[in-house]
């Protein structure tokens, strides 16, 4: 079964990556003021940046998936709100541990004779 995510938000302040399912869904509401069943995934990482857990309602559970760097960091955004939102682009950028900040498609090229 592959989960399928609508919208994906980054909580911009780092998580004790003990925290479980439930401990993250209460961050969600209380912290975040969001409602954790709405089909967001939500994204938490530990303060180097090396690990990530996302948690996300899909209709019949809810999903808990942790990912791992062995080198480098994530890049995450620096931001004054509790949580950030990005393209399905920029999370696929993100969990491959490159910089999604600063990933942009080219300009259309000009053909010119």
């Amino acid at each position: 079964m592959k989960l399928q995510v609508e919208l994906v938000r980054l909580a911009t302040r780092p998580v004790d990556m003990r925290i479980g399912v439930d401990g993250l869904s209460l961050l969600v509401q209380q912290v975040l003021g969001c409602p954790p069943c709405d089909g967001t995934a939500y994204v938490f990482s530990n303060r180097r940046r090396t690990r990530l857990k996302l948690v996300c309602w899909d209709g019949n559970g809810v999903w808990l998936c942790l990912r791992r760097l062995h080198r480098g960091q994530f890049v995450w955004p620096q931001a004054d709100d509790a949580t950030w939102q990005m393209s399905g682009e920029q999370w696929q950028w993100l969990i491959a541990g490159v910089d999604w900040q600063r990933m942009a498609a080219p300009a259309p090229g000009q053909w010119q004779l």
